[in-house]
């Protein structure tokens, strides 16, 4: 895309986004899905919700219990403004970090998918790897996480 940066902080506050209505469609199917994953307590979002204590069960157990149905609105409510707000423009500071949180719940359950590793990517994807249209998602992601912590960071 010739536009330069993907999202820029804009001078009276917000932020603009700069993609396309395809991706911007894509962005709403992705966050639909992983909510409705997650809503479905679904296995596939485990990575979201690693355990605390690896050795201890019951303190596991019980971290859960008090953490978990705050952890899992939380991303609901980020992965519903990205659904709701992903044909937008103009992005509200709010709004711009739910993007954030969001794009990086789908980078983490794509990525534990398909086993990314630091190493994939210095290696570069073979275009002949059955993953290589997701893989190129997962970076596409990455990317546009990357353009907004920019932005937001351009407010610090």
């Amino acid at each position: 895309m010739a536009w330069g940066r993907g999202v820029q902080p804009l001078r009276g506050g917000g932020h603009r986004v700069r993609i396309g209505d395809d991706e911007r469609g894509l962005l709403g199917s992705l966050a639909a899905e992983l909510r409705e994953a997650i809503e479905a307590e679904d296995a596939s979002v485990g990575r979201l919700f690693p355990p605390a204590y690896r050795e201890d069960e019951r303190a596991n157990a019980d971290y859960e219990q008090l953490t978990r149905g705050e952890l899992t609105s939380g991303r609901v409510a980020a992965l519903r403004t990205l659904e709701a707000t992903c044909r937008a423009t103009e992005l509200s500071e709010e709004d711009a970090n739910a993007w954030c949180g969001a794009l990086n719940d789908l980078r983490l359950v794509l990525g534990e998918r398909l086993g990314v590793t630091e190493e994939l990517y210095e290696d570069g994807i073979d275009p002949n790897d059955p993953r290589a249209p997701e893989l190129a998602l997962y970076g596409w992601l990455t990317w546009l996480q990357g353009e907004l912590v920019e932005s937001l960071s351009d407010r610090l």
